[in-house]
Formats: C-alpha cells, sequence, structure tokens
C-alpha cells in the first residue's frame, strides 16, 4: 500500500486525492500551537460549565461550583452604589426642602437624584421633558395650580391629588354645573362665552355680559371676581392662554358641564422622604420654581396635578 501512496516532491507531503483544475491538496499535519490551543479551549469549556451557571434544566440552570450570577452581581454593584450615595440621601432627607437652595451642592445632588426618579416615576404622565400633555400639566412653565416654591411642589408630590383615602391629600371640587342641572345648557353656554372672554380668546357679546352675572353668582367664589383662580383653592387662573383640558369652546363647555376630577398619586407612601425630596428639587429647577409661596390669588393650570 506503501507504494500507492502520491508524495509531493518539493514537500514530502502525501497527497490527499483531491485534485481541481491541476491543483492538488496536500494532508499537511496543522501546526502544534494550534493543536493546543483547540485541546485548550476544549478543557477551558469544560472547567467554565462546572464553575458557572451553564446548562439549562426544567426550572433553571446549574448553579455552578463558584455561585457566581448575574443578578448577584448586579446586585453586590446596586448594593455598593447605595453605600457610596446613602450619605447624600441622609443628608438630603434630614434637610428641610426650603433650606437646599442654601446648599448649593446638596440641592445639585437633590437636583440630580430628582431628574432620575422623575424618569422611572413621572415621565408616564408627564412626559419625558416633563412638557405634559392633555390632563397632564406642564411643569416646565411658571403656572402653577397650587403653588410653586420647594415645600408646596413636595406636599404635591407627597400627598397627590384627589386621594380619597388620604386625608391630606390636595383636593378642589368644582361643580358639574350642566350635568347636576346647577345651570342650564343655555346658562352653560353664557359662562362659557364670558370665560372665552376673559381669556382674551373672543370679544365681548350678549352672551358673555349674561355669563359674566353667572360668572359671579356660581364661580368667583373659587376663580376669584376677575377669574384670576385661588391656590388655596386649587381653581386655576382663567384669564392666561395656559389650559390644562383647552380653550376652545367645546372642551371649556363639557369643562363646565361637567366638572373635571384629575387624579395625581401620592408618592408619600411609595417613595421615601429623600427621593420625594428630590423630586420636587428636579420639577422646581425647571424653570418655574418660585422662590417663596405666593399667598395671594395666582397663576394656575387647569384642573389637577399642579
Amino acid at each position: 500500500m506503501a507504494d500507492d501512496k502520491h508524495i509531493d516532491a518539493a514537500t514530502g507531503t502525501e497527497f490527499k486525492g483531491h485534485e481541481w483544475d491541476g491543483i492538488r491538496e496536500l494532508d499537511t499535519p496543522l501546526p502544534r500551537w494550534w493543536l493546543w490551543t483547540f485541546y485548550a479551549t476544549i478543557l477551558f469549556a469544560i472547567a467554565y460549565t462546572i464553575a458557572y451557571p451553564a446548562w439549562p434544566m426544567i426550572h433553571g440552570a446549574t448553579r455552578g461550583m463558584l455561585g457566581w450570577s448575574s443578578r448577584g452581581a448586579l446586585d453586590k454593584e446596586l448594593a455598593a452604589r447605595e453605600a457610596q450615595v446613602a450619605p447624600i440621601r441622609k443628608a438630603i432627607a434630614e434637610t428641610p426642602v426650603e433650606a437646599l437652595p442654601g446648599k448649593p451642592q446638596l440641592m445639585q445632588a437633590a437636583v440630580e437624584g430628582g431628574r432620575a426618579a422623575f424618569r422611572v416615576h413621572c415621565v408616564q404622565c408627564h412626559g419625558s421633558g416633563a412638557a405634559g400633555s392633555k390632563g397632564y400639566p406642564n411643569l416646565n412653565d411658571d403656572d402653577w395650580l397650587w403653588g410653586g416654591d420647594l415645600a408646596t411642589i413636595e406636599k404635591t408630590i407627597f400627598d397627590g391629588v384627589r386621594n380619597p383615602d388620604h386625608a391630606a391629600t390636595r383636593m378642589s371640587q368644582m361643580p358639574a354645573f350642566g350635568r347636576d342641572q346647577l345651570l342650564t345648557a343655555a346658562q352653560v353656554d353664557d359662562v362659557v362665552a364670558y370665560v372665552r372672554t376673559i381669556s382674551r380668546q373672543d370679544r365681548l357679546g350678549a352672551a358673555a355680559q349674561r355669563g359674566a352675572k353667572l360668572f359671579a353668582d356660581n364661580c368667583a367664589v373659587c376663580h376669584g371676581p376677575a377669574g384670576h383662580g385661588n391656590r388655596a383653592l386649587g381653581a386655576p387662573n382663567l384669564t392666561d392662554g395656559i389650559w390644562l383640558y383647552g380653550g376652545d369652546a367645546d372642551t371649556i363647555h363639557q369643562t363646565v358641564w361637567n366638572s373635571r376630577q384629575g387624579v395625581m398619586p401620592r408618592w408619600g407612601d411609595k417613595l421615601d422622604k429623600a427621593t420625594v425630596r428630590m423630586l420636587a428639587a428636579y420639577v422646581h429647577s425647571l424653570g418655574g420654581g418660585e422662590a417663596a409661596p405666593v399667598v395671594a390669588t395666582a397663576k394656575g393650570a387647569g384642573d389637577a396635578g399642579r
């Protein structure tokens, strides 16, 4: 049989017997370093499946002799990070929210922490840029329903709006003037015409003149004689161009007829004090935050939330 072998004269290597277009394949052995590397990878794979979680089972996977898991590694990372920021969070929790501006570094830490918490808990309603949408207030402007100073924002976040199971919640009650037959359909139309007039959208007409008397008798007690609102009652300013649900005639008519009963969760029972305080600092920093509470009637932006 040895005489049947075809040997390459130049290299002394046996041919495999494959030939294509005059080119024949040599049976050249693999380099030793390549073979040892290949064997090493096999041994490494066996050792890895023994040491680390690897083989899928019915209810999980093999745990590995080292007991390592990606979840466990993440938990350690999170614990290390929590230990790192714990002193800052403790300082924020122990500092009255209105005193934060006097401690610039702590205030900045609170704003950044609030920014992260906002992305987790608040963007679903207020949007990623806090610009809000219909029924959810824009937190970037200076138009506030309940107030825009740090302490007031913190209370709104902590106690929420219209949470009936919580005595300290923000609560305002606008009557459903049409649905509950407090006003006739024609009277509701007149009130709408008057609101459109004081918000500088329409000229004063006969309907608005009739609506002025109805507004004074039914609405001024909360919204004020001129419609500028009342933060103590959560009554919005009706004279500006900022609307929570909309300022067109049909939307205002629906608001007067059926009322609005927007709800904001109270975060005081879901988040710790430091996180609520950081959220207040972040919202306050968005552009409309006020230095101190405004006692007099002031601007508001809709029916719920701010």
